[in-house]
């Protein structure tokens, strides 16, 4: 038997098929049904059947619900009585919290500073003790397993941990359930838990169907890891997707996705704003942006005409980061034009302006007419104009009538 042959039977899906069915049974009457969504838009944009798995509509804003609820429930109770500890960059813990407080057992959680303050709260709202301590998520994992040695309390991991694996991995046997002829599914990757219950879940239920991991450009943590066959330590990481913002993967969905993932696709911080704005307007629904990567990773897909479940993470999203994604959003997908021009200071310029863009139907969102910061500014005045826009060709053609009318465009954004 190969090496490989033998982490399969180790990881056996047949097996472990029992316990996350175990996991599913657990989890009635504690998380929120998310039954799939058929994506008109996504489907259009990725030539293929897109349905939308949406977790970020679970109690807690994310399906972390359902391993943590799992992995606390199995705990003997001599160990609920000493309580437990976690750390988290705020989903795992809310599904820590709310998963303690309903089985009534003391719990802290340990959140690094970059953790968005809804998901402090929220957590602290649901009775946790709170404790902010590092930059990162690592940071704040290493002092929570000093407060597990130094309390008795049992550490509940996000991610490493074999009953939070099986409570993941009933989001794929949900799947299965309701579309079992589904071809491809892709699912966020931080710290490899829930692909790795989800993969485990499907390939049990149906090898054929392709499990496909994405991750951000700046935390390929799992994509490195598998291309050097080795749990790999990333130096640094620099996305905004803080809800996989993880240096490396666990060692038990590392070997689980080296068996059963199919691929990893890797998105830009560009591509993931622009599928949090798209999930919002098409949809009207809220993701966080850990939450929209696989909307990202749609139009990186090699297939066409094939039934696609994208999992949708979470939603927890403070107000003043979601204002700034959709902003950059807006910006990415061609929908707001800003420009400077210079107009020689006489009467009728700004009118000239004003009308070529109505022409174009360009509706003005601000104007700043500011005579000192023209490059000269006794001949001429700056205009800076902010304008809706409808894409990218639209822009192209917007520019072009203003240069053809003798105007210098500078572009903003």
């Amino acid at each position: 038997m190969s090496l490989l042959e033998t982490k399969k039977e180790t990881f056996n899906p047949n097996v472990i098929l029992d316990d996350i069915q175990k996991a599913n049974k657990n989890l009635q009457g504690v998380i929120k049904e998310t039954p799939l969504i058929y994506s008109d838009f996504f489907s259009q944009e990725s030539r293929n059947k897109v349905y939308l798995k949406p977790e970020n509509l679970q109690f807690t804003g994310s399906f972390k619900i359902r391993g943590a609820y799992n992995k606390i429930f199995n705990l003997p109770e001599d160990i609920k009585k000493k309580g437990i500890v976690a750390s988290s960059a705020g989903n795992h813990a809310q599904g820590v919290a709310y998963s303690a407080k309903t089985l009534g057992i003391s719990s802290k959680i340990v959140m690094p500073i970059v953790t968005p303050l809804i998901k402090i709260e929220a957590t602290r709202k649901h009775g946790s003790e709170v404790i902010i301590h590092g930059d990162i998520y690592d940071d704040a994992y290493n002092r929570a397993m000093e407060i597990a040695q130094e309390e008795g309390r049992e550490f509940i991991h996000p991610f490493n941990d074999y009953d939070v694996i099986c409570g993941q991995g009933t989001i794929g046997y949900e799947i299965l359930n309701e579309l079992s002829d589904v071809d491809e599914i892709l699912v966020p990757i931080g710290g490899g838990g829930l692909i790795s219950g989800i993969a485990l879940a499907v390939k049990a239920m149906n090898p054929n169907v392709r499990v496909i991991g994405v991750e951000p450009e700046g935390a390929m943590t799992m994509k490195h890891s598998l291309d050097e066959d080795r749990i790999c330590e990333l130096n640094f990481i620099k996305t905004s997707a803080e809800g996989v913002a993880v240096k490396k993967p666990g060692d038990i969905p590392f070997e689980i996705a080296k068996c059963f993932v199919d691929g990893i696709i890797t998105v830009t911080e560009k591509e993931i704003m622009e599928a949090l704005l798209m999930l919002i307007e098409k949809h009207k629904l809220v993701g966080e942006t850990a939450g929209v990567l696989t909307l990202a990773a749609l139009k990186k897909l090699t297939v066409s005409n094939k039934k696609i479940v994208s999992v949708i993470s979470g939603g927890n999203i403070d107000v003043v980061t979601i204002s700034s994604m959709i902003n950059k959003g807006l910006v990415s997908r061609g929908r707001v034009l800003c420009f400077t021009v210079d107009l020689p200071d006489i009467p009728g310029q700004l009118l000239k302006i004003s009308q070529i863009l109505a022409d174009l139907k360009a509706n003005v969102i601000k104007l700043d007419h500011n005579q000192f910061k023209a490059m000269d500014r006794f001949e001429n005045v700056q205009l800076e104009v902010t304008a809706e826009t409808n894409g990218h060709q639209h822009i192209d053609e917007i520019i072009f009538q203003l240069s053809k009318n003798g105007f210098k465009v500078h572009r903003v954004y």
